[in-house]
């Protein structure tokens, strides 16, 4: 079975995505543990975090960072 993909997202307060699958499933990210460095970083700007788009495989952000889509599914809670 193929690993659901990123259809939609919403940025959350504490730094919370609200990502539905194309299985219909809704879930929650905590993107906090990824915040750190220069390069993931950047995501502390809660303008730039919001700006976090669903791409059709995972999320991503205009800069170029994003979620491993495994991570993104199998990291996610209800």
């Amino acid at each position: 079975m193929l690993r659901p993909t990123a259809v939609s997202v919403a940025p959350k307060d504490n730094y919370i995505l609200r990502v539905k699958f194309d299985n219909g499933e809704e879930k929650n990210f905590d993107v906090k543990p990824y915040i750190k460095g220069d390069w993931y970083g950047q995501l502390k700007d809660l303008a730039y975090f919001k700006a976090v788009v669903a791409d059709g495989y995972t999320v991503a952000w205009p800069d170029g960072q994003d979620i491993c889509p495994d991570d993104l599914y199998s990291l996610s809670y209800v």
